[in-house]
């Protein structure tokens, strides 16, 4: 049975209006019981747009980054949207907004969309949620979607599996710690970023990123570039715009894109399917009785934590 939308809303977004873009996905965020539909009625318009993912450690210069690639974007008449997935208040659960108040020089324009998504500690739904609301800016017509993330954690990692291109942005500081980041950043990154690169460090920490790829990135088809910008100055943007349109030059003229996009689609079904089943065996009155028995039953010894798993997904009838 379909759930009943409001048609308005749908026609207000199908014309472009950002308020309307802003409510859904609130809804979707909310997971609203017509989440499902609004994305049902949009899906087919997705697929254009280019997603950029920037991650990287605190104080990175991402935000600053991001508007000056926003910009430059703008001044070639790009639609562009900016999704900060911001780290949770502890106090409120909602998205602490700094990289939103930074990037207000782009608030005045109409054709940038920018929203804040709170972690609240997640990983799979996180991912999942990011992955709507880029579907639904996608359809809303913007060119480009950049989602920005802090830190080189699981959750960056996920959100990275969204994007098309992956920029992860470092200061010369970084250069003491690359080592403990490397099996992370070389499986995320198309595009290394040197922000701050007036700084002493720049050029030993380039040396160290180039000396990784050689040995990781051997007879693969796509060799990170490794970029120094300065973004406050607006040094090296330029050149991070250009090889951003060269990766996805490389990735629509090499057929990755469709590599990606199933890759992406797979991923994206195993989650819902994990989150479906996941839902249907504890969000019922019984759940909290089952798990306080089984609990017990463990600690007694009597059984193991993976029998005790396998009896409740018995229970919820997912298993034969």
């Amino acid at each position: 049975m379909r759930v009943s939308i409001s048609s308005s809303l749908i026609k207000r977004f199908l014309n472009g209006d950002h308020a309307a873009c802003a409510r859904v996905i609130t809804l979707i965020e909310n997971n609203h019981r017509t989440a499902d539909e609004l994305i049902s009625q949009i899906y087919s318009r997705t697929g254009k747009a280019h997603r950029i993912g920037i991650t990287g450690p605190p104080g990175a210069g991402k935000s600053t980054l991001v508007q000056k690639l926003a910009t430059l974007y703008r001044s070639e008449n790009k639609k562009i949207a900016i999704i900060a997935v911001d780290p949770t208040s502890p106090f409120t659960g909602g998205a602490i907004l700094g990289d939103r108040i930074r990037m207000s020089d782009l608030f005045t324009d109409s054709e940038v969309f920018i929203r804040s998504m709170a972690s609240r500690g997640s990983v799979g739904g996180l991912a999942l949620q990011t992955k709507s609301v880029c579907d639904v800016l996608d359809a809303f017509g913007k060119d480009v979607i950049f989602i920005e993330t802090v830190g080189v954690g699981q959750v960056e990692l996920d959100v990275a599996q969204l994007a098309h291109t992956t920029m992860v942005v470092l200061v010369p500081e970084s250069g003491d710690s690359i080592q403990t980041m490397k099996a992370g950043l070389m499986e995320i990154a198309d595009i290394f970023i040197i922000n701050k690169s007036d700084r002493d460090g720049a050029d030993r920490l380039g040396v160290s990123i180039e000396a990784m790829l050689d040995l990781k990135t051997d007879g693969l088809a796509w060799r990170p570039q490794v970029i120094n910008t300065s973004a406050v100055q607006e040094r090296g943007v330029e050149e991070v715009c250009g090889a951003i349109r060269y990766h996805w030059n490389f990735l629509n003229e090499s057929g990755a894109i469709e590599d990606h996009l199933k890759e992406n689609i797979q991923s994206e079904i195993i989650r819902f399917v994990d989150q479906i089943i996941s839902e249907k065996i504890w969000h019922n009155d019984k759940s909290e009785k089952m798990m306080a028995k089984f609990i017990q039953e463990v600690m007694k010894g009597n059984i193991t934590p993976k029998v005790a798993a396998k009896e409740i997904v018995k229970r919820a009838n997912l298993l034969t």
